[in-house]
């Protein structure tokens, strides 16, 4: 996490969702489609505002601390989000749809393909916790082609301005 000053930077940098809310299950529009799992495979709407002076773009990271590999899963990481773009429509992880911004760059999942990959906690897992947060970025990042998901997490911690989450659940019992 970002330690101490996350909490001062939610009061005025906000992330928001027509389709996911904090706490609450998301509907199977977010699961993955494969791996057993049956869902549209539809990354969440988020708009986000009040970013602090000096963003030059916004990061958006998707990760399910809960998953059984110790070390959590990536579902989502899109980086290089121009700083005037606010919102991604659902679906904007799906790259066949081409709803990505312009500019902005998908890494790899943990499923291995760029862009969204839905949840799907192993069946009798219990509810997992999916972290939605769009961070705001000092700068652009400079990622190497096939920057793995802990890299690309690094980079866009240590240039982050603010950050704000949404804490989204998702089970298969």
């Amino acid at each position: 996490m970002l330690g101490v000053g996350a909490t001062s930077w939610a009061d005025e940098f906000i992330l928001k969702s027509t389709d996911i809310s904090q706490d609450q299950l998301m509907s199977q529009a977010q699961e993955f489609q494969g791996f057993g799992c049956n869902g549209q495979n539809l990354s969440p709407q988020l708009s986000w505002h009040g970013a602090p002076k000096g963003t030059e773009a916004f990061a958006v990271l998707a990760y399910d601390p809960d998953a059984p590999t110790g070390s959590g899963w990536w579902h989502w990481q899109i980086v290089n989000i121009p700083k005037d773009v606010t919102v991604l429509t659902t679906g904007a992880g799906d790259l066949s749809r081409n709803l990505a911004p312009k500019g902005s760059l998908s890494i790899k999942n943990d499923y291995g393909v760029a862009g969204f990959g839905g949840a799907c906690p192993p069946q009798g897992h219990g509810v997992h916790r999916y972290q939605f947060t769009v961070f705001a970025l000092s700068k652009k990042l400079d990622l190497p082609e096939n920057a793995s998901g802990a890299l690309t997490g690094y980079m866009v911690r240590v240039n982050a301005l603010a950050s704000s989450t949404i804490t989204a659940l998702y089970q298969r019992d």
